[in-house]
């Protein structure tokens, strides 16, 4: 039997699929109109051309341009974002850089367009690129009708880790001897709705690869996988929280029983903030340096995933995004996203890792509310739904 809120996931992802194929064909016009007709220097000159910085930041970019923060090169900030972030040898589609690309922009359109469809406005986008490879695209959505923040970033990285960078990337407590060459790929968002029935909902997945440390050659090469969805809420509806849940466990079951509960249990002690003692939501799905299978199986996974996320989110936004509040619940979801802020800036391995290698700071700190609010030995009322929300994020419960 399928419940309501798997049938409104139906819905809302059928009424947005023939928009999302018409804007690929109108991108496909329009890319093929820039290019033109005429000789491959024709072309590449103007390719070149839609790549030089824009604007303002025309003369920091070209400065920063041939220096390295941090192990990672300046960005430089173009109009249209390439075909490829990848570098030109690795852009032939059978290396799993190239196909993890391909599957997290295709992701990040489709996203999108039924985050759009949804809210009634459109996305701003951002797109940058390095002078040695690589780049990013961030999409962000600020004071929409339904969402008061909303973004969707992607991003591949080739740089020098530090050591502290590895660390926080791979949760490694050892020390490292001097750089380490890594090549990075991701989708990241988090989507922050101004109805506080709304929950906030967070997803990312990325794909590592490190080279030798500098100090250390000949030693292996390492690839790895990670990623994962959940959900804070600031009121716990147990049947939102079980389609959410159900939805991911689905996914995980498609590939392996032990999947769920594992990452499950992963996800309620990752998003543990420890100086208070409560999660900062009610969980999902979380894993990280996955590297026990084959690759392709991996990817296949993590495919699954990223195109299961608004059929886990989206519904429970539709069902809630005009529910009456007062000022007193609105407060209460600032609150709640005072602790969200808190876990990123403190715990975060993503935040952490892209503050210690020179990341774009305006993408980084994207997951950031709009709005939140801190309050002095602010406790809420026993037996009150703010009560009833703060137990289950101190003491994880079963939802599926």
């Amino acid at each position: 039997k399928v419940s309501p809120l798997s049938q409104m996931a139906l819905r809302m992802r059928a009424n947005t699929t023939a928009a999302l194929q018409q804007g690929r064909a109108a991108e496909t016009s329009r890319a093929a109109a820039r290019m033109g007709a005429g000789s491959g220097a024709q072309r590449g000159a103007r390719l070149s051309s839609s790549l030089r910085p824009r604007g303002r930041l025309a003369a920091r970019s070209a400065q920063g341009a041939a220096t390295v923060k941090a192990g990672i090169e300046q960005e430089l900030m173009v109009d249209d974002a390439p075909a490829t972030l990848l570098r030109d040898d690795e852009t032939g589609g059978s290396e799993m850089r190239a196909k993890f690309e391909m599957m997290i922009r295709a992701a990040q359109d489709s996203i999108c367009a039924e985050v759009e469809a949804l809210d009634g406005c459109k996305f701003h986008e951002d797109s940058w690129t390095r002078p040695g490879g690589g780049g990013g695209i961030s999409r962000v959505l600020q004071g929409g009708n339904v969402f008061e923040k909303a973004g969707v970033n992607v991003s591949v990285v080739y740089g020098q880790m530090p050591p502290e960078a590895y660390r926080a990337a791979t949760g490694e407590t050892s020390d490292n001897a001097g750089m380490v060459p890594f090549f990075a790929a991701g989708i990241s968002s988090v989507m922050h709705p101004k109805n506080p029935y709304a929950p906030t909902m967070h997803f990312n997945y990325r794909y590592f690869e490190t080279d030798a440390p500098n100090e250390a050659e000949g030693a292996p090469r390492a690839w790895w996988f990670g990623g994962g969805t959940d959900l804070t809420p600031s009121y716990l509806f147990e049947d939102d929280v079980k389609h959410f849940h159900g939805t991911l466990k689905a996914v995980c079951d498609n590939h392996d029983e032990a999947y769920y509960p594992k990452f499950k249990s992963w996800c309620d002690d990752y998003f543990l903030i420890k100086h208070r003692g409560e999660r900062r939501g009610l969980g999902g799905i979380f894993f990280d340096d996955m590297n026990d299978k084959e690759p392709e199986d991996i990817l296949a996974f993590s495919t699954e995933c990223a195109n299961n996320v608004t059929a886990a989110y989206l519904p429970l936004v539709e069902k809630h995004k005009d529910d009456e509040y007062t000022e007193q619940q609105k407060e209460w979801q600032q609150l709640r996203r005072g602790r969200y802020v808190e876990f990123n800036l403190v715990y975060d391995r993503g935040t952490t890792f892209g503050l210690k290698t020179g990341g774009r700071i305006e993408s980084i700190l994207m997951s950031l509310p709009l709005t939140a609010r801190f309050e002095y030995c602010q406790e809420p009322e026993e037996g009150s739904p703010e009560a009833d929300l703060l137990d289950a994020c101190k003491n994880p419960r079963d939802w599926c």
